[in-house]
């Protein structure tokens, strides 16, 4: 049984012991704890078959509207739609949605095989912070991690030694990251940018790794990502970002009562997309040897 994280639900009971959080949002929280529970328990208890991603996806834009238009839109303080980004309640849904989706559909090939699914910290390099002048334990080796959002990966142990026995060795553990993505709810062009970074030190230390770049919405002009090492980027609701200027009216409560017929129809008229997902799918599919090659099909094929 792979191990589930769960991020989001993470951030939820972090926000209510937030001491920042206005007392009349306490009993919002509450509520959405629960409705949160639900939602996981639903997902997890969903069974794999022709309808398991139609199901998944539908549940999700139930759970998020709730949080997106409910718990924060809602809300009569306008602590949470302020402070939204930081609170991380946004990013975090996907964060956890990814690895049950994943598990349900595919657990039977990925099970008892030592794998990660979900936010980690994953192996970016090694070095080696030692000179000449002088004997380093290990040859004062150290690992450079970084912070996935979304990663299929194992742990990795490694041990080094100035001498053959191991004496004065030193032992690390890491994880490698054999498919890694980045989860926003609103990619812009700063993000992309630094999604290419990472994307290349990911594929510098594990060549045959993945790299997505996964956005709810997208708020910039489209850059080719072919002369990246990212993979694909994956735009969930397949639409653009509410433009800023409508946007700027959402910060207090009295306007995002008058424009929450608009913010809900948004929502509505751009919903996760399963195609999106299947997509990200297939490319998980690849990654895990779903579809290992059969000599027969390939020679009935002539190419592969």
């Amino acid at each position: 049984m792979i191990n589930l994280p769960k991020p989001h639900g993470e951030k939820l009971f972090a926000l209510l012991n937030n001491e920042k959080l206005p007392k009349s949002d306490m009993l919002r929280i509450e509520k959405t704890i629960n409705e949160y529970q639900n939602w996981r328990n639903k997902l997890i208890n969903i069974n794999n078959d022709a309808n398991t991603l139609d199901l998944m996806i539908k549940e999700l834009n139930e759970y998020k509207k709730y949080i997106d238009v409910d718990l924060i839109f809602d809300s009569e303080n306008d602590f949470l739609y302020r402070q939204k980004g930081q609170l991380k309640l946004d990013n975090s849904i996907i964060e956890e949605f990814l690895p049950i989706l994943i598990n349900n559909i595919y657990s039977e090939f990925l099970v008892n095989k030592g794998i990660f699914i979900g936010p980690t910290q994953c192996f970016s390099s090694l070095l080696f912070e030692s000179n000449i002048a002088n004997l380093y334990k290990g040859g004062g080796v150290n690992i450079r991690s970084k912070d996935q959002d979304f990663a299929i990966s194992r742990k990795i142990f490694i041990q080094t030694s100035h001498y053959d026995d191991f004496r004065d060795s030193i032992s690390l553990t890491s994880n490698i990251a054999y498919v890694a993505a980045e989860c926003k709810t609103n990619l812009d062009k700063t993000m992309f940018q630094g999604g290419a970074a990472t994307a290349l030190d990911v594929k510098n230390s594990v060549p045959g790794a993945k790299y997505f770049l996964i956005c709810e919405w997208l708020d910039m002009t489209p850059i080719s990502s072919s002369l990246t090492a990212i993979d694909e980027i994956l735009i969930l609701r397949k639409a653009k970002r509410i433009s800023s200027n409508i946007r700027s009216q959402f910060s207090s409560y009295k306007n995002r009562l008058k424009h929450r017929d608009y913010f809900i129809n948004y929502l509505e008229k751009y919903p996760f997309s399963a195609d999106v997902f299947a997509r990200f799918l297939n490319q998980i599919e690849k990654a895990i040897g779903k579809n290992d090659l059969n000599i027969n099909d390939v020679l009935n094929r002539g190419y592969f």
